[in-house]
């Protein structure tokens, strides 16, 4: 058996049928996680104990002729900011080293009821706040491609072990391009669903009207299933969106011929040729496809990098003030005075990029700037959403690049934060409007390293994004 050869719908298929063992299938990825894992430093814990005990379950299940569910025996990694019961769930930080899950994520759950077994929690840039995967407590992660290299972030780990092939899918979060721009970096297929396609319960939360928990495969038909088995609405999470899917798996092969936009704001200044010339060449080739391209214009997106880190930034300070030692997070100091023990435990237990967006947020919303920053922001987040409301009346989908730069070195850009932001300047639009993208990855630049077209959507538009990624890597 060539384990990283096979994909998760392959591995469903013979898990069902009795051709392969569940046990036997998560003894090889164990094994993967622990030596090439450990070489990538992708995870944060593996979940062993429970992972061959859900192996057992699923074999058990199936010689009694019952249904092992859509993932039946399928490895899976889930980025360490998605509760797990009686796992840690540590955010890649030291505020919450000693934090054990008492439930499990909506996501997590859907998972493990269709017979995903979920064998570690991925290494990721502190409470998602990252384009690197360098902010973790726990140490960067590397980029299968090249070890010197950043996978990109902040949902790394995640990318890295479906890149390696530890595992055929994984899951990360989204807030402002944390899983389309590692998947990217890494040459794999990444979506973001629409704001709500998957249950945040259990996602601890970074910018809660942004975050959305997203999958991470190696090929379309992954992808689609990989989307399909947790999402829906769910009533713990009030955001979730409730509407009748397709099967995204059987619906990914169409004839279907697109009308696709290219934003001219997402070809300017910035851009890496190399990672252009991708991109020019998957429009070439989806333009001998039969497809149609328009030139638009989203004057918008020069304010997407701005209001993301203002909106998102505020979340953030609102979100992260409960871990203060005394409802999460180990108590330092103080010695009677609360706002001293505040002070140490937040000290000792964050890290800069958390403390920075933290002091960001606090300043936007704090009076006399919520108007001026914040109230600003939230007015023309609300343009941009009607203007990609107003472009799709023209066009299906728009296309453009993913990042605007290949994987970098690590260590390159940390002391640029302006430039690590910028990683994000083709991806946070998408989360700022709510809206499905996807990352496809058509080729190298000349030196090897992956780049990634990027597709987006109207809302709960994701069976497009399926079926034009499957033509588009069809014609690679």
């Amino acid at each position: 058996m060539d384990y990283k050869a096979l994909t998760a719908s392959e591995i469903a298929r013979q898990v069902s049928s009795g051709k392969l063992s569940a046990v036997e299938i998560t003894e090889s990825a164990l094994t993967l996680a622990r030596t090439e894992g450990r070489e990538l430093n992708a995870f944060i814990t593996l979940c062993e104990d429970k992972a061959r005990a859900q192996a057992k379950a699923i074999d058990s299940a199936l010689k009694s002729g019952k249904s092992a569910g859509r993932l039946a025996g399928v490895p899976v990694a889930i980025k360490d900011n998605i509760c797990y019961k009686d796992y840690p769930t540590t955010c890649a930080s030291k505020i919450l080293d000693n934090f054990i899950s008492p439930y499990d994520a909506t996501c997590a759950e859907r998972l493990v009821a269709e017979g995903a077994i979920i064998i570690g929690k991925t290494n990721l840039d502190e409470f998602a706040m990252g384009s690197s995967n360098e902010n973790s407590s726990y140490g960067p992660v590397k980029n299968p491609i090249d070890h010197s290299l950043v996978p990109g972030g902040s949902s790394g780990g995640s990318a890295a072990v479906v890149a390696q092939g530890i595992v055929p899918i994984a899951y990360g979060s989204e807030t402002g391009g944390s899983v389309r721009q590692p998947a990217a970096l890494c040459g794999v297929f990444g979506l973001k669903p629409s704001y709500g396609g998957i249950s945040r319960y259990g996602l601890v939360a970074f910018g809660s009207s942004l975050d959305q928990i997203s999958p991470f495969a190696r090929t379309v038909e992954d992808l689609a299933l990989a989307y399909a088995v947790p999402s829906g609405s769910d009533p713990n999470d009030a955001n979730s969106l409730s509407y009748s899917h397709p099967n995204y798996p059987k619906e990914i092969r169409s004839g279907r011929k697109y009308r696709i936009g290219i934003p001219k704001e997402y070809f300017s200044e910035g851009l890496d040729p190399q990672v252009g010339n991708v991109v020019s060449r998957a429009i070439d080739a989806l333009k001998r496809d039969g497809h149609t391209f328009i030139d638009i214009s989203l004057p918008l997106t020069e304010m997407a990098i701005p209001v993301y880190y203002v909106v998102s930034s505020a979340e953030a300070s609102s979100n992260l003030a409960r871990f203060d030692g005394v409802k999460y997070g180990p108590r330092k100091g103080g010695d009677g005075d609360l706002l001293e023990m505040y002070g140490a435990t937040r000290t000792a237990g964050f890290g800069a990029e958390v403390k920075r967006r933290i002091m960001l947020g606090t300043y936007v919303l704090s009076s006399g700037y919520y108007d001026a920053y914040y109230n600003k922001a939230t007015q023309v987040r609300d343009l941009m959403r009607q203007e990609f409301v107003d472009t799709f009346k023209n066009v299906d989908l728009l296309i453009s690049p993913t990042s605007p730069t290949p994987a970098f070195k690590i260590g390159a850009k940390v002391d640029d934060p302006l430039a690590m932001y910028l990683s994000d300047v083709y991806t946070a639009p998408a989360n700022l409007a709510g809206i499905p993208a996807i990352t496809v990855p058509f080729g190298n630049i000349p030196d090897g390293r992956p780049a990634g077209v990027q597709f987006i959507a109207p809302e709960c538009g994701e069976l497009s994004l399926f079926q034009i990624a499957n033509s588009l890597y069809k014609l690679r």
